[in-house]
């Protein structure tokens, strides 16, 4: 393997461990955040209980994925230097405002709810774990803004002289709407996660006979969520490929292996298709009319490009290249997360007429199906990262900088293939270690707390810290 190929497998192994973290931490502090205050507002002990339950659980994500995210950071100086060179002056400003304040909100607001516990008055207790949802939300907007960058550049001009791109505009920047169509729909995926979690650990414990009040409590509140979360991420993920079809037609092209401009396009739901260029034919084809069409323009009747007109048109403005992405991998991605999402909404969908019908408790088989149902976001979040970056190959940054010219010069194979097995045994270690402790305190029982523990201060979670 080439440095190119082993540095972009590392980026690759290393960001998706990280992603595992992220949008479980973001969407377990809503979660907390929301049970603390129904705790505040009904004053009943069950939702305090689900507040310290399930908050040192996203204690236990938001550590884990503090420690990845500062790998990330490292690999664009180590690995990709004339990336790093040539968009620094962009991308360092979303990331320093992330560290410098996101993140510091974050890390204070979550020192002083774990340690304000009965020290703190229940409303100045109930901000600080608002602070950090508000917190992770922000560092993830910072993020976002960053990436986003790389998928629609704004806000930027190159200097023909030092052949760097210096930024224009913050403002553009941080208001792209490709950042802004993205928050939104990370977020929503973020609460989905989370609330599938919440829904499996409830199913768990109220398979073991646990207390029906807490957990039958829970598991209503995060289907509830869990489902209009879903049906939101499928929405704004719509409107994202509306945009797409704007900025970076080829990706959507090629998350339908399609070929040639077609009027009216279909969506294929599967397919055997021949992925190389000028392909044969497909022999297996199971397609919804008009769908493509209406993903990329709202107009069932409208004209999606096909990928081989896009590449004459590249070739005519960049240059001669290969400029289309490896479409097998495009097009599996694209289906493997509207499958999940889907599955999902379907899911919860019945749970909340399980829920309605005075079943959801009683019904095992629905239970049982939901404890490995929590791996269903994730797999959606890992193929809706591979299709938005493997989708926009060969660029690094959308028609300004191809990925081959961003890694670094100097780094030999040897090199980044020895940081790679360190960092994938790593991860690895810290994988079964958070694993472990998540699984350790996801299916114990809640220790309960009398009011007068309560009044004194003795409380079950400080302790337990």
């Amino acid at each position: 393997m080439t440095a190119l190929e082993l540095a972009r497998l590392q980026f690759t192994v290393t960001t998706l461990f990280h992603f595992i973290f992220v949008p479980l931490s973001i969407g377990m502090a809503f979660f907390t955040a929301t049970f603390q205050t129904l705790h505040y507002r009904t004053g009943e002990q069950r939702y305090r209980t689900l507040t310290r339950f399930f908050g040192k659980l996203m204690l236990i994500s938001f550590a884990i994925g503090v420690v990845t995210g500062i790998v990330q950071e490292f690999q664009f100086g180590m690995n990709w230097s004339e990336y790093s060179r040539y968009v620094g002056d962009i991308f360092g400003a979303p990331l320093a405002i992330e560290g410098l304040a996101a993140f510091f909100l974050e890390s204070v607001f979550i020192g002083l709810w774990i340690f304000g516990w009965d020290r703190l008055t229940p409303k100045l207790h109930l901000i600080t774990i608002w602070m950090v949802s508000i917190g992770t939300m922000a560092s993830a907007y910072f993020i976002l803004a960053a990436n986003s960058w790389m998928q629609h550049p704004v806000g930027v001009e190159v200097n023909p002289v030092s052949g760097r791109a210096e930024m224009t505009s913050i403002f553009a920047v941080l208001t792209n709407n490709t950042a802004l169509y993205a928050f939104s729909h990370t977020i929503m995926a973020a609460f989905t996660t989370a609330g599938m979690v919440i829904i499996a650990v409830s199913a768990y414990q109220l398979l073991k006979g646990r207390d029906r009040a807490v957990f039958g409590k829970s598991m209503k509140i995060a289907l509830g969520v869990t489902f209009a979360a879903a049906v939101l991420t499928a929405s704004t993920g719509h409107f994202q490929g509306v945009l797409l079809e704007k900025q970076q037609p080829m990706k959507m092209a090629a998350a339908e292996a399609l070929w040639e401009t077609e009027k009216s396009a279909g969506l294929s739901i599967f397919a055997f298709a021949d992925f190389e260029r000028d392909p044969g034919g497909t022999d297996v084809n199971i397609e919804i009319p008009y769908l493509l069409s209406l993903i990329s323009s709202n107009n069932p009747n409208s004209t999606v490009r096909g990928m081989n007109q896009i590449q004459a048109e590249y070739e005519q403005r960049y240059g001669p290249g290969e400029y289309i992405p490896i479409v097998a991998v495009t097009y599996w991605m694209f289906r493997a997360m509207i499958g999940f999402g889907t599955l999902m909404i379907l899911l919860t969908g019945l749970g909340l007429i399980l829920q309605w019908r005075g079943k959801l408790a009683d019904s095992r088989r629905y239970l049982w199906l939901m404890i490995p149902a929590a791996a269903l976001p994730f797999l959606a979040n890992f193929a809706g990262w591979i299709f938005t970056e493997v989708g926009r190959q060969p660029w690094v940054v959308q028609g300004l900088l191809k990925t081959a010219a961003g890694v670094s010069p100097n780094v030999s194979n040897w090199a980044i293939a020895l940081t790679m097995i360190g960092f994938t045994l790593i991860y690895g270690t810290l994988g079964i270690i958070g694993g472990r402790l998540f699984w350790r305190f996801a299916k114990e029982e809640p220790k309960v707390e009398s009011k007068s523990d309560i009044e004194s201060g003795k409380s079950a979670l400080a302790i337990s810290y």
